[in-house]
């Protein structure tokens, strides 16, 4: 059991956990690795002054473990002091964990201590809350930085008196979609999903199940089928890129699912990726599901949402968490100061719906010129424009 007290429940994240190793005894590294390396993206350094040299000037990583004796107190010290440092969260480990040394990494505002061999408390759990925390964190600046979100009398009436009545209108046909889910293949006839709408608000949002259940441990695996994936610059041999094959070994040394890569790599790959994942012909997709999707009667459950006033008929796509989070920097966050809605602006557009030719920024500015100027006018343009669109031509 982990020293210090947490006060957020734990979420299990489907990425690698970003963490910072502080350690200077190889056989440490080695035996860290084959207990935690599958689960973990570890980048180790020899001293703190190394590691706060690459924290000042890189994308901050989920978590720092570093050592008592390799000067983590000072370290705990210096890091909690600078702006840019002083939420990220510290593990202190030592030889002998005693009361006096928990009491002094609390009072130097660390956020855990373990033994040095990991042997008590489970460390990647607690790894995950922290996870979790900065999502948090970072939910509470995306609303920090925008205007909240206020809905319209007309835009809320229309949902509400529309969605009422096409609930009742189609209450048979969604019968006879539940029966036939059901029947298809295994799993629930609902699917729900946690989303980001209007003014950064997570709910959950509801679709008829289209995919197999185990869909979201198929996606790992499907990065390379992304619609939305950028083209690969970055050249290697044998998991080195062009400079480190030069000298014949790797100089910017990694550590990622228990094996040693090239740092410069992995970072090229992480330009690469992209808030939005789409695919054509989903091998996730079930025979039903692909009607459900192509007739876009698998949405029609969202209508409740609608409803209930989660998001409105007219709107910006709600977004997956790990979609939304990374749409929350001054380019991009404006997009969630509009209603989030079953149907937007880049659906309906010539290029909407998923095709080839929209790409990731494209529809990112649409969603930005809809949160400006949304009104009555303009959804009903939108709303207009939707039928046309309803039957695909692509499987996406």
């Amino acid at each position: 059991m982990s020293s210090i007290p947490q006060t957020m429940s734990s979420q299990k994240d489907d990425f690698p956990i970003k963490v910072i190793l502080v350690e200077n005894e190889d056989f440490v590294v080695v035996n860290f690795l084959k207990k935690f390396g599958q689960k973990l993206h570890i980048k180790v350094f020899n001293n703190s002054d190394e590691c706060l040299r690459f924290v000042k000037n890189t994308y901050p990583p989920d978590a720092i473990i570093i050592g008592r004796n390799l000067g983590g107190i000072k370290f705990l010290d210096t890091i909690r002091n600078e702006s840019w440092t002083k939420s990220l969260p510290v593990i202190i480990t030592s030889d002998v964990v005693t009361p006096g040394l928990i009491k002094e990494v609390i009072e130097k505002k660390g956020d855990d201590i373990y033994p040095k061999d990991f042997s008590t408390g489970d460390l990647v759990t607690r790894l995950e809350y922290f996870v979790k925390r900065r999502h948090y964190v970072a939910t509470q600046q995306a609303k920090t930085n925008m205007l909240e979100v206020k809905i319209p009398f007309w835009k809320r009436f229309i949902d509400v008196t529309s969605t009422g009545f096409a609930i009742l209108l189609l209450s048979p046909l969604l019968l006879i979609v539940a029966i036939l889910i059901k029947l298809d293949s295994k799993g629930p006839i609902v699917y729900k999903s946690k989303r980001v709408g209007a003014g950064y608000k997570i709910f959950e949002i509801y679709k008829f199940r289209t995919m197999r259940t185990d869909a979201d441990q198929l996606i790992k695996n499907m990065e390379s089928l992304n619609m939305y994936t950028k083209g690969t610059t970055e050249k290697k041999v044998d998991g080195l890129c062009e400079e480190c094959t030069l000298v014949g070994s790797c100089q910017q040394k990694l550590y990622l699912d228990g094996e040693e890569t090239c740092e410069k790599v992995y970072l090229n790959k992480k330009k690469e990726k992209v808030a939005f994942m789409k695919f054509q012909n989903d091998p996730r997709i079930t025979k039903l599901g692909r009607f459900l999707r192509n007739s876009s009667i698998d949405e029609l459950p969202q209508l409740f949402n609608i409803f209930l006033g989660d998001m409105s008929l007219i709107g910006n796509r709600p977004l997956p968490l790990y979609e939304a989070e990374k749409l929350t920097t001054d380019d991009y966050i404006e997009r969630f100061a509009g209603p989030g809605g079953l149907t937007g602006l880049w659906q309906v557009t010539k290029r909407g719906k998923g095709k080839k030719d929209m790409t990731e920024q494209e529809r990112i500015e649409l969603d930005i010129e809809y949160a400006r100027n949304f009104s009555f006018k303009y959804d009903l343009k939108i709303f207009f424009m939707t039928f046309p669109a309803l039957l695909q031509s692509e499987n996406v």
